[in-house]
């Protein structure tokens, strides 16, 4: 096990064990303006697994499998390198009476142990930018159905301000994860013939501070209505956008 993977299942298990107090302060102050790009992530997801085997990194609180099982899908594998994850995932499976048409194992996701074109759909939220991402695009690309989709989303690296955030708080993250550039979401052409992306957060990244009042719902929907239109008639701005969804299709068998 490299020593990358060492410590970032080192990290994780402590996250899982319970020792996460200053991210879940991170996460309830920023994830909070992040419906709008879930609602999405989570309707492609749903349209494209039912009847379909599934494949999603990353078992935590953020895990979509248990969703995409009750709606359709005819079996959902997770992986996640927490093996703390691991059985907290197939716990909650049998809790959710699941355990039939799912299973969570510990896996490197830069080393699949799956066969060759084995899944409809391939998901994560938030995992690519942990990964070396041309082992993890070409895992991908191999493991996924030709008609399959790969939907991922992920932080992008390139906003100032954000970036001054991620300097100040180096204890939320693990020591080797990175946001994505823009020439990382190039890379993925390599090995798929479609690669889309759809940004989201700029101006809504000013609601954070509201979260508590009534009102915040509807300057989150103003907000998203304003970057809607930014990343339009801009283009430029949309790698200065917190977050993007990476949608891979038509993988490049080699």
């Amino acid at each position: 096990m490299s020593k990358k993977i060492t410590s970032e299942k080192e990290f994780h298990n402590k996250v899982f064990g319970g020792d996460n107090e200053a991210r879940e302060r991170a996460n309830e102050h920023f994830y909070s303006i992040t419906k709008k790009l879930l609602d999405y992530y989570k309707s492609i997801l749903v349209n494209r697994s039912k009847g379909g085997q599934v494949l999603e990194y990353g078992c935590g609180l953020s895990s979509f499998s248990y969703l995409l099982a009750h709606k359709g899908a005819a079996f959902a594998r997770g992986i996640d390198i927490s093996d703390v994850a691991i059985e907290q995932a197939n716990d909650r499976a049998v809790r959710e009476g699941l355990a039939h048409k799912m299973e969570f194992l510990v896996m490197d996701a830069e080393q699949l142990e799956f066969q060759s074109n084995s899944f409809d759909v391939i998901c994560g939220n938030g995992i690519l930018h942990h990964l070396d991402l041309h082992k993890s695009y070409q895992e991908l690309s191999r493991t996924l159905k030709p008609d399959g989709l790969a939907i991922f989303t992920e932080p992008l690296g390139h906003n100032p301000l954000i970036n001054w955030y991620r300097n100040r708080t180096p204890g939320i993250r693990t020591e080797d994860e990175h946001p994505l550039f823009i020439s990382d979401i190039k890379l993925a052409h390599k090995f798929f013939n479609k690669v889309e992306t759809k940004y989201f957060f700029l101006a809504t990244l000013a609601c954070s501070p509201f979260r508590k009042y009534k009102f915040f719902k509807g300057l989150v929907r103003f907000c998203d209505g304003i970057d809607t239109i930014l990343f339009s008639v801009f283009p430029f701005l949309r790698k200065h956008a917190w977050m993007v969804v990476i949608s891979m299709s038509d993988p490049i068998k080699k």
